[in-house]
């Protein structure tokens, strides 16, 4: 029998297993898409988690560079304060300009504190402004309530630390006075106390 010749039980047999083979490939196909697409899911996971995380990052980083000088900023504001004791404790009547020496230093002390603020101020730090603003606990710390008509009930009238902000974080809540919030006087004209005579 020459090698190109086939036999009727041959042909046969390739026919039965011509259907097996094309049955086994489809159901292979199928296994392989549902593959593809369990990966192509974890494959958008990943990349959406690492979208996340980079984002994060970036945010972290932005945070450390604005609040990375927070502690040596507040313990800056303590060496301010007392920069400003000192030219406070100096009296106005001896301000005049009489004393060349006092009036020097006086101003090298002001000159300093301004220096010091505007250094701050590169790093974000910045003074709050409370007088005249609405109480913000966030922002502010009373101290007392102050009675003043002329302004609306918690008002704050009054600065008696200085505050401050870095960034949008408080660094140190303002001390502050507030104006009072008045009690209203219900007056009734058919009410009358209790007389000594009654008893009670």
């Amino acid at each position: 029998m020459m090698a190109d010749e086939t036999t009727p039980e041959m042909d046969d047999a390739a026919e039965s297993a011509s259907p097996a083979v094309t049955e086994s490939t489809t159901f292979s196909i199928d296994g392989l898409m549902t593959e593809v697409a369990d990966l192509k899911d974890k494959l958008l996971r990943t990349l959406a988690e690492m979208e996340n995380l980079r984002r994060r990052t970036e945010r972290e980083i932005a945070d450390a560079r604005t609040y990375a000088v927070a502690s040596f900023a507040r313990d800056m504001l303590t060496v301010g304060d007392n920069l400003r004791r000192a030219i406070d404790a100096v009296p106005k009547e001896q301000r005049d300009g009489r004393d060349p020496a006092l009036n020097a230093l006086i101003e090298g002390v002001e000159v300093t504190e301004r220096g010091m603020e505007q250094a701050m101020a590169k790093f974000g730090v910045r003074r709050l402004e409370p007088r005249g603003q609405k109480f913000d606990p966030a922002l502010h710390q009373a101290m007392f309530e102050v009675d003043s008509p002329d302004v609306p009930p918690g008002t704050v009238v009054e600065e008696i630390q200085a505050g401050y902000v870095i960034g949008e974080r408080t660094l140190r809540p303002a001390l502050v006075a507030i104006a009072k919030r008045t009690k209203p006087v219900v007056v009734t004209g058919d009410e009358e106390g209790p007389s000594e005579d009654d008893g009670g």
